[in-house]
């Protein structure tokens, strides 16, 4: 199983951001942090491919979820 990001490359600030996370996720391997496998261009879209986290991402756990500054920064940190 795998997530696919789906980012419209319509808007002119999407391309810097998609080469960059691109680039940051190929380049950091870690146990924490979730596995780029592969792009594709998809139409006017950047599909992005990677490692499927059933627990969401870390913003939705963040939005659901009511925690402290301090709290945040021990997660973001892990």
């Amino acid at each position: 199983q795998v997530a696919i990001k789906k980012i419209s490359l319509l808007r002119e600030s999407s391309n810097e951001l998609c080469v960059n996370e691109i680039q940051v996720m190929r380049d950091n391997k870690n146990t924490n942090l979730v596995s780029y496998v592969d792009s594709y261009l998809v139409d006017e879209e950047l599909w992005l491919v990677m490692e499927y986290m059933d627990g969401g991402s870390l913003q939705d756990i963040i939005r659901e979820t009511h925690m402290a500054e301090g709290e945040i920064a021990a997660v973001s940190r892990e």
